[in-house]
C-alpha cells in the first residue's frame, strides 16, 4: 500500500480543523506537512493560505452548485469542493489535474462513494465560472472576502483608503530580513546577497531591513546560521529603534514571544534584557532565537497583566510593551485571522490591553521610556487605548513618532503595503 500522501486531502483536512473546529493555522500546517517532499509542502500551504483568502466566495459557488450542503460528517468534503474550486479559479495547475487530484482525494478520505458528485460539481463550476463570479461580486462579504463586522469597522476608520487595506490583505506577503548590526551593516549585508544572486531591494525608512524579490528557504541566506540576519517584518523592526535600548540599560520585552524584538534589542545594545511571555512554550522560541544569534536574555514565564506574581521590585529603563491584539494587520501572513476573530473579540482584547499597560506602567523608572505596540489595524486597540491612558495618567509624556502624532490623536499607525499593518505609541514617565 503506498504511502504517498494526497496533497488535496491534506488540505480539506487542515482547513475543517481551523475553520470548523477553531484550530490556528500555525499549529495545523506543521503537522499536516509532516513526511512531505518540500514540492508537497509548497503546495499545501498555498492551498490552505488560499482558500482562507477567498472563503466567502468559494463557499458561495457552493450554495449554487451543492444542492444539498454537505453537513456534520460530511463537512469535511465541503472544504474539499472549495480546495478544487480554489484550485480552478487561481492556480495554474491544469483543470483537468486540479480536478482528478482533487477526486482522488477521496480514497484518503474514505469516501470513494463521492466521486460522482465531487467531479460533477467541480465541473459545473467550470462551465458556470463568470457568471458564478459575477453574482458574488454584488455580495460584499464575496467582493472583499473579508467578514462584515471588520470590513465595517475599517471603512469607519479608514473611510478614504479601507478598500485598500482589504485588498493589501489578499496579497502574498514580502519577505524581509532585518540585518544584525552587531555583526554587519545593512549596506554590507546587502552586498553580500549580491555576491549569492540573491534578489533584493532598500527602503530608508527601514534601515536595518532588506526585501527579498522572492521568499527563500533561510538556509540559503549568507551566514544566517550564525545570526548574521533574521526573517522579520519592516514594520515589527521599528520596534527596537523606538524604544532606543543603550548600553548598560535594563529592559523589559513584555509580551515577547516568539522572540525576533528581543533579539533586535540586544543586537543594538548591550542591555541587561528580561525577556517575559505568558506561554512557556512560545518562551522556548525566543531561547531558540537568542542561541543562534549568540546573545542573551533573561527569560521568564509570566502573565503581564499579573506583574505582582514575577516582579522581583527593579524598575526598569525602557519597556517594550508589545500587546496581545486581533492581529488585524497582519492577516495577509495569517489569513486564518479573518474567520476566527469575532466583532466581541476586539471588546475583550481592549480591555485586556487596558489592564497590561496599565499593570506595566509602574514598571518603569522615572524617566524612562515604553513603547506600546501592537500588529493591529483597529483605533480601539491602538490609538483610541493609547489617547485613554493619557488622559487618565499625569505621570505621562507623550513623545511624538510623526508630524501628526499628538495627545489626542497618539501613535503611528502602519497599513498592510510595504510592511505588515503595525501601531506604535511612544511615552515617557515624567521624574517627580
Amino acid at each position: 500500500m503506498s504511502n504517498v500522501q494526497n496533497v488535496r486531502a491534506l488540505a480539506a483536512e487542515t482547513l475543517y480543523n481551523v475553520v470548523d473546529k477553531g484550530a490556528s493555522l500555525n499549529q495545523e500546517l506543521p503537522f499536516a506537512s509532516q513526511g512531505l517532499p518540500p514540492k508537497d509542502k509548497a503546495l499545501l500551504q498555498q492551498i490552505c493560505y488560499g482558500v482562507l483568502r477567498y472563503l466567502p466566495s468559494l463557499e458561495n459557488y457552493c450554495q449554487h452548485l451543492v444542492e444539498d450542503p454537505l453537513k456534520g460528517k460530511r463537512r469535511i468534503f465541503q472544504f474539499l469542493l472549495y480546495v478544487g474550486i480554489y484550485q480552478l479559479q487561481h492556480m495554474r495547475v491544469p483543470p483537468h489535474a486540479a480536478i482528478s487530484e482533487t477526486v482522488n482525494a477521496l480514497a484518503q478520505l474514505r469516501a470513494l462513494g463521492l466521486k460522482g458528485l465531487i467531479n460533477a460539481i467541480l465541473r459545473s463550476f467550470q462551465r458556470q465560472q463568470v457568471e458564478l463570479e459575477e453574482k458574488a461580486k454584488l455580495i460584499p462579504v464575496c467582493l472583499y472576502n473579508h467578514p462584515n463586522w471588520f470590513i465595517k469597522q475599517v471603512k469607519e476608520a479608514y473611510p478614504d483608503s479601507w478598500e485598500d487595506l482589504l485588498a493589501e490583505n489578499q496579497q502574498q506577503a514580502p519577505m524581509w530580513l532585518r540585518v544584525n548590526q552587531a555583526q554587519y551593516s545593512t549596506q554590507e549585508y546587502s552586498d553580500m546577497l549580491t555576491a549569492n544572486d540573491i534578489e533584493h531591494t532598500l527602503n530608508p525608512d527601514f534601515i536595518d531591513g532588506i526585501k527579498l524579490v522572492k521568499p527563500r528557504d533561510v538556509f540559503s541566506l549568507p551566514e544566517f546560521d550564525t545570526g548574521a540576519c533574521s526573517v522579520q517584518d519592516a514594520a515589527a523592526q521599528l520596534a527596537a529603534r523606538f524604544l532606543e535600548p543603550k548600553d548598560g540599560d535594563t529592559i523589559l520585552d513584555a509580551c515577547a514571544a516568539p522572540g525576533g524584538k528581543t533579539c533586535h534589542i540586544l543586537e543594538l545594545a548591550d542591555a541587561d534584557v528580561l525577556a517575559l511571555d505568558s506561554d512557556a512554550t512560545r518562551l522556548e522560541r525566543v531561547k531558540q532565537n537568542l542561541t543562534r544569534i549568540g546573545l542573551g536574555a533573561d527569560l521568564q514565564c509570566g502573565d503581564a497583566s499579573q506583574p505582582h506574581t514575577w516582579w522581583d521590585d527593579q524598575q526598569f529603563d525602557r519597556i517594550l510593551l508589545d500587546v496581545p491584539c486581533s492581529a488585524t494587520g497582519v492577516i495577509r501572513r495569517h489569513p486564518d485571522i479573518k474567520w476566527l476573530r469575532r466583532a466581541s473579540d476586539i471588546v475583550d482584547l481592549a480591555a485586556l490591553q487596558g489592564d497590561i499597560l496599565n499593570s506595566i506602567w509602574p514598571l518603569l523608572k522615572p524617566g524612562g521610556t515604553l513603547v506600546y505596540a501592537t500588529c493591529s489595524v483597529l483605533p480601539q486597540e491602538n490609538q483610541q487605548q493609547v489617547a485613554k491612558f493619557l488622559a487618565n495618567n499625569d505621570d505621562v509624556e507623550h513623545i511624538p513618532l510623526h508630524d501628526k502624532d499628538t495627545i489626542t490623536t497618539p501613535g503611528l499607525q502602519l497599513l498592510p503595503g510595504e510592511s505588515d499593518g503595525f501601531y506604535y505609541a511612544k511615552l515617557v514617565k515624567k521624574s517627580k
